[in-house]
């Protein structure tokens, strides 16, 4: 343990389109939504995570609300890099250093991105004292947190349902074979919700409240053997102006969000049809792994198994599969030198 060791501390990040975890000494410790409130006067960051996912929707003209993220890509340099400091800063056991500590970081990036986008998750990570920043791969990352050991020379298909792309892989030997990676997620989702409140109940509603529409009674398929209970909106009737609530089930959300989630299945398809037969063998036996908040919604592993004949697994706590499986790659580096993009 070297000087520089001392004054080092390490942190994982998964910083995702919709949420961004931080894992410090094996423990999560920020989960907060990807979300920033901007003072437009003076152009500073008045908030970020909670707090400002608490204003979304909610501004006036002088705050406006900022998901630095799209798709999965910094879309938004300024505000992701003040928020990655933001929530860096609010690790308590970096609160009570003196002086701020060289950080080893490993962040997580999907694995569509671009030469470019990665430099600039890179950039972003070194000027808030980032001193060796290593990248890995989305779907690389959540196989590990599921606990698949991608080192074997053995298949397996990961599909990775996140808020800005679903990212579906197949790995072995401790490298993704082939992969694709598509920009329909849990965003889209929302979106799908609140185009059919509209359309067919004509209720406007915001983004915050289909968010939570999606989460109590969103489904994959009108076949499901718990179904959850009819759940009550409110919104802005489009034809009065007036607010209004309507009654809504979750039959009525698996047909505004078919269309998206045949998406999802034709991807994982093409996937499956360019998966070299060796491993399509071993995939075969071992099947297809969700994770992901997408991989939550009810009825899609069913679906997904009835699509591809294989059996479908949620990992467990499907939210923080990427973020676990970051924070032991950051503990494990010389185990998984190979996977990380330095």
């Amino acid at each position: 343990m070297g000087f520089f060791d001392f004054f080092t501390e390490e942190i994982a990040i998964d910083l995702g389109t919709a949420n961004t975890l931080v894992i410090h000494n094996d423990k999560v410790v920020v989960d907060s939504p990807s979300i920033v409130a901007r003072d437009i006067m003076t152009g500073k960051i008045i908030a970020a995570g909670k707090e400002a996912a608490m204003m979304q929707g909610k501004t006036h003209e002088n705050i406006k609300t900022i998901r630095p993220l799209k798709d999965g890509v910094i879309a938004d340099f300024d505000a992701s890099e003040k928020m990655i400091s933001m929530f860096i800063k609010d690790i308590p056991a970096l609160k009570k250093k003196l002086f701020a500590p060289a950080l080893r970081m490993v962040i997580c990036i999907p694995s569509g991105i671009t030469e470019v986008e990665m430099r600039a998750v890179k950039e972003s990570a070194e000027r808030v004292n980032g001193k060796e920043v290593y990248l890995i791969h989305e779907p690389m990352a959540a196989a590990i947190g599921i606990g698949v050991d991608i080192m074997q020379p053995k298949g397996n298909m990961i599909v990775d349902i996140g808020g800005g792309t679903t990212e579906i892989a197949v790995i072995a030997l401790g490298g993704i074979v082939c992969d694709k990676s598509v920009k329909i997620a849990g965003d889209v989702f929302t979106n799908d919700i609140i185009y059919y409140m509209r359309t067919q109940h004509n209720l406007y509603v915001g983004e915050r409240t289909a968010e939570k529409i999606k989460i109590q009674i969103g489904a994959a398929t009108e076949d499901l053997e718990l179904p959850p209970e009819e759940m009550n909106v409110q919104g802005r009737d489009l034809l009065t102006g007036k607010p209004k609530q309507v009654q809504i089930s979750f039959r009525e959300m698996a047909k505004a969000l078919d269309k998206s989630i045949l998406r999802i299945e034709d991807a994982v398809m093409e996937t499956l049809s360019q998966t070299p037969p060796e491993l399509a063998a071993d995939i075969y036996n071992t099947g297809i792994y969700l994770a992901g908040g997408g991989s939550m919604l009810r009825g899609l592993d069913k679906r997904l198994s009835q699509k591809t004949d294989l059996p479908v697994y949620i990992a467990e706590d499907p939210l923080r599969a990427v973020v676990r499986g970051t924070g032991i790659t950051l503990k494990n580096l010389n185990r998984y030198k190979s996977v990380l993009i330095k």
